[in-house]
């Protein structure tokens, strides 16, 4: 029986970019948004999709998705633990 090919979730087609940012970037998204870490949508530390960037709690993360109708949308989520 062969083996299979594992495929890592961020790897994957349908998984769009994820990337940590700078707190610096960070501060700047809160203040656009007027609003604190906590009230920003969430996102486990141990969610596949970011497995493999080294994300920590406390992180933000930044999502690049994107659709034939919207082209690209930026999304962000604060990292927190389980």
């Amino acid at each position: 029986m062969a083996a299979k090919k594992k495929v890592l979730v961020p790897d994957h087609l349908y998984v769009p970019r994820h990337e940590i940012i700078s707190k610096e970037e960070a501060e700047k998204v809160l203040k656009k948004y007027n609003c604190t870490p906590t009230e920003m949508p969430l996102i486990f530390v141990t969610d596949p999709a970011i497995v493999g960037l080294g994300v920590r709690p406390g992180d933000m993360i930044k999502i690049h998705r994107h659709s034939p109708t919207a082209g690209e949308s930026i999304y962000y989520r604060y990292v927190v633990e389980v």
